[in-house]
């Protein structure tokens, strides 16, 4: 017997990992190289689409707890993601092409792997099979999974540019982590006046965008965590300098002050050539990008080697199709995994390929499924995308407010989170005999 596994972006290499680590053979289904969406260019698996960032790396944060629970499990991305990772402060960023090319090196030498290169169009029924094939699954596959979930949900989601690093001023830039977290040789910061940064915020707000189909440019529906810079900047002339662009825990060694406002710019690879324009990702047109992003200072002369980009992403209405198993209500041998579910964000489209694979080898071996307690981020997120109540389901990432409350209340923010924190992985532990 063996299980199928389409697609083999994050979520599907976590699930196909976690089978075959249980001595089950997996038949991997991906269209690439022989196909691409819109949004993929790199042939290996795991492609990171949007930033190479995995958020923060804290225990004490929701993202970090996350990675933590996942690295308990066995988790295949994030031992790879130790073996090329990239400065970024307090947060986890790899080189992206290095860890795609690590990630299809581990799955392709799996004995128990088979890598299957072909569009699957139609969801096969002999054996158990996860669907992990993502937001931008190929037409002829959505069409079947529509019609077998009843209907399909979608937002737009965006990327920020990437730039070349020799094309950066550092007449006009600095190095420095907020707040002197992690290594401060970690971002590129790109100060602006206050001069400076008005005259790039009326730019930006009047700039010309692309067209998206059939869709109100000005008013699309948008994941919030993915908000394009120019949409976030409508809602006023000051929400970039308490979002993306925020100065604080930032001081310019040359003026010794703190700066009205600056742009980001974190490592993109190993060798420090590319850098990732920290929170703008855009749905401007390029020629837009380029005069707009080079009004600021350090990158009067930049240049681009891949400009901001933005693309629909489907997901269905999960609460009303999936177990907290990831299973399907409706047909137990079918499972769904990654941001097709509506969990939203690289780690946590892993971490459901990895609750996926999982339980697929359960049902295989009739055993019961693993339910990992609400008390855990992974554990919340499985019961948000099976039982969310709210008449309009929309993506989740990880966060503190998906669990119970702490027994006794804890009032400081910070020891809050580190007790959430505790509770978590103590828990985790203890439930790991049922994996």
């Amino acid at each position: 017997m063996s299980i199928n596994v389409i697609g083999a972006g994050l979520a599907g290499c976590e699930a196909a990992w976690q089978v075959a680590n249980r001595g089950i053979n997996v038949n991997l289904c991906e269209m690439k190289p022989h196909k691409f969406t819109p949004a993929h260019k790199n042939k290996n698996f795991a492609e990171l689409v949007c930033s190479n960032s995995f958020k923060s790396d804290r225990l004490n944060s929701a993202a970090g707890l996350l990675k933590e629970e996942m690295r308990i499990l066995g988790s295949l991305l994030l031992q790879c993601s130790d073996n090329c990772r990239v400065s970024a402060g307090g947060a986890l960023a790899v080189d992206r092409e290095k860890f795609a090319c690590l990630v299809t090196e581990k799955i392709r030498q799996h004995p128990f792997i088979n890598v299957v290169e072909k569009e699957i169009k139609n969801i096969p029924r002999d054996n158990i099979t996860i669907i992990a094939t993502g937001p931008l699954t190929s037409e002829s596959l959505s069409k079947e999974i529509f019609n077998l979930c009843g209907g399909l949900l979608s937002f737009f989601d965006a990327a920020a540019p990437i730039i070349m690093a020799e094309s950066i001023d550092m007449n006009h830039a600095f190095l420095a982590s907020r707040y002197n977290r992690g290594d401060n040789n970690s971002y590129i910061n790109c100060p602006l006046t206050k001069d400076e940064y008005e005259n790039f915020y009326d730019e930006l707000v009047s700039a010309q965008r692309v067209n998206l189909h059939g869709v109100d440019v000005q008013n699309p529906k948008i994941y919030e965590g993915c908000m394009p810079v120019e949409i976030m900047a409508q809602r006023g002339k000051d929400t970039l300098r308490f979002g993306p662009m925020k100065p604080v825990g930032l001081i310019d060694p040359k003026s010794k002050k703190r700066p009205w406002a600056v742009l980001q710019l974190r490592m993109e690879n190993i060798e420090k050539t590319l850098y990732n324009m920290v929170g703008f990702q855009t749905n401007l047109k390029f020629g837009e990008q380029k005069r707009i992003f080079s009004m600021v200072p350090a990158l009067k002369k930049v240049e681009f080697v891949r400009y901001g980009v933005m693309h629909r992403n489907t997901f269905i209405n999960s609460p009303k199709i999936l177990n907290s198993d990831f299973s399907m209500k409706s047909e137990a041998s079918i499972f769904f995994a990654g941001q097709i579910t509506g969990v939203e964000g690289y780690m946590e489209s892993a971490a459901s390929g990895i609750i996926a694979g999982i339980n697929a080898v359960k049902r295989l071996n009739n055993e019961k499924s693993v339910v990992l307690p609400p008390e855990t981020i992974i554990g919340a997120l499985c019961n948000y995308i099976s039982t969310a109540c709210c008449g309009d389901f929309q993506p989740m990432g990880a966060n503190f407010g998906l669990l119970s409350e702490l027994t006794p209340l804890v009032k400081d923010k910070k020891a809050r989170y580190e007790a959430f924190a505790n509770r978590s992985i103590k828990i985790l532990k203890e439930s790991c005999d049922i994996l």
